[in-house]
C-alpha cells in the first residue's frame, strides 16, 4: 500500500527551496537588508545633529504684543507650533520633537518689564545648546534698542527637565524596518509569483499532489522567514551599534518581531495584487511603486508626519505603513505593548482584509 502523500512535507520542501532562492538573489539581499542598513548607519552616525531650526510652543496666556515674542517670530529658523492638547505637547517634549515652551508674562517681582520662562527637556539638548544663546542675544538686542540706560526689558529663566534621551536612531530605525518589510512584501511577492508563472513552475507544481493553498503558504512562509531574519539584523545593529532603545529588553524585541510578522502579512497582500494585475515584468515596478512610493514619502519613514501640511496629514494617517511605524516607536521607546496599539493594529488589519479581498479577485495561477 503506497504511503499517503504528506502535504506538510511538500509545504516544507517548497518553503526550503524558495528560501534558498531568496538568499541566492542579490536583489533580495540588497533591498531587504543592505539598503536599509546603509540608511540606518548614515542616520546613526549623524546622531541628533541638525540645522539651526527651532520649533517652539507659546504658552497660552502669554503676552504676544511685547518685543520678545515679536522678535522671535521674525527670527530666522524659529517656528511656533500649536497643539490641540497638553498630552501631545508633553509627548513631543519628551521625544525632543520641539525645542521648548516659551512663556512671557509681565514682570511683577523684578525690575524687568517682562519675565521670559523657557521650559524644555534634555531630549532637546543639542537644540537647547544653540537656542539659549540665541534667546539671550535677542533679549540683549532689545535692551540696547529700548532700554539702554534702564533695567532689563525682559528677564530670562530656563527650566530643563531630565528625561530619557530620544535619539535620531529611535525615530529612523522603525521607519527603515517598515521600508524593508513593505519593499519585500510588495516587490518580492509580485516578482516571485510572476516569475513562477512565466517559467511554468506553477504548472509543474500542478503535476504533483500538493494543493494550491500549500504552494502559496510555502512560498509565503519562505518570504516571512527571510524578512524576520532581516528584521533581527536591523534591530540588532541599531541596538548594539547605535543604542536603539528597547525599553523592556527582550519583551520589546519579541513584540517588535510579532508586529513585523503581522505587518508583513498585510504588505504581502499588496504583492499578490500587483502580481495578478501585471501582464508583463516591466509593468510590475509601476504598479508596485503606486503602492509603496506614497508610503515611503508620507508614512513618517524619514520625517514626522506632523511636519506635513495639515491637508496632507489625514492621507498620511490613513496609510498602513504609518501605523506600523507608530506602533514600532510606541513599543520600542515608550514601553507600550501590542495590546496598547489597538488603533494601529486595527488599521493594519483593515488594510489586510481589503488587500486579500482584492488579491483573491485578481490573482492568476496561469
Amino acid at each position: 500500500m503506497p504511503d499517503q502523500y504528506s502535504q506538510l512535507r511538500a509545504l516544507l520542501a517548497v518553503t526550503k527551496g524558495s528560501l534558498r532562492a531568496i538568499f541566492r538573489s542579490p536583489s533580495s539581499v540588497l533591498f531587504s537588508i543592505f539598503f536599509p542598513l546603509i540608511l540606518i548607519v548614515v542616520f546613526g552616525f549623524l546622531g541628533n545633529n541638525g540645522g539651526p531650526s527651532y520649533r517652539l510652543y507659546l504658552q497660552p496666556g502669554s503676552d504676544t504684543t511685547n518685543a520678545v515674542v515679536q522678535s522671535l517670530r521674525k527670527a530666522r529658523g524659529i517656528r511656533f507650533v500649536d497643539y490641540a492638547d497638553t498630552a501631545a505637547l508633553n509627548a513631543d517634549l519628551i521625544k525632543g520633537r520641539i525645542t521648548g515652551v516659551i512663556a512671557v508674562s509681565p514682570g511683577k517681582d523684578s525690575a524687568a518689564a517682562y519675565q521670559v520662562l523657557f521650559t524644555s527637556t534634555t531630549a532637546s539638548g543639542d537644540k537647547i545648546a544653540t537656542f539659549l544663546p540665541l534667546l539671550e542675544n535677542t533679549l540683549n538686542k532689545i535692551d540696547k534698542e529700548r532700554n539702554p540706560y534702564k533695567a532689563s526689558y525682559a528677564q530670562l529663566q530656563s527650566q530643563i527637565n531630565q528625561v530619557r534621551e530620544y535619539r535620531t536612531i529611535d525615530f529612523i530605525l522603525p521607519g527603515q524596518l517598515g521600508f524593508s518589510l513593505l519593499s519585500a512584501g510588495v516587490f518580492g511577492v509580485a516578482f516571485l509569483f510572476y516569475s513562477l508563472r512565466q517559467q511554468l513552475v506553477l504548472k509543474r507544481f500542478y503535476a504533483t499532489p500538493i494543493r494550491r493553498g500549500y504552494i502559496l503558504l510555502g512560498e509565503g512562509l519562505a518570504r516571512v522567514i527571510f524578512q524576520l531574519i532581516t528584521a533581527i539584523i536591523i534591530v540588532g545593529l541599531g541596538y548594539f551599534a547605535f543604542r536603539f532603545t528597547l525599553i523592556n529588553g527582550w519583551v520589546t524585541f519579541l513584540e517588535i518581531m510579532v508586529l513585523s510578522f503581522l505587518a508583513l502579512l498585510v504588505f504581502m497582500g499588496f504583492g499578490f495584487i500587483v502580481s495578478g494585475l501585471a501582464k508583463t515584468e516591466s509593468s510590475i515596478p509601476p504598479f508596485a511603486n503606486m503602492i509603496t512610493l506614497p508610503q515611503f514619502l508620507l508614512a513618517g519613514t524619514f520625517f514626522n508626519v506632523d511636519v506635513f501640511p495639515v491637508w496632507l496629514q489625514p492621507i498620511s494617517y490613513s496609510l498602513p505603513l504609518t501605523h506600523f511605524n507608530d506602533a514600532m516607536r510606541k513599543i520600542s521607546f515608550e514601553g507600550a505593548h501590542l495590546t496598547d496599539c489597538g488603533l494601529q493594529l486595527a488599521v493594519l488589519a483593515g488594510w489586510g482584509i481589503v488587500a486579500y479581498a482584492v488579491a483573491i479577485k485578481v490573482f492568476r495561477w496561469e
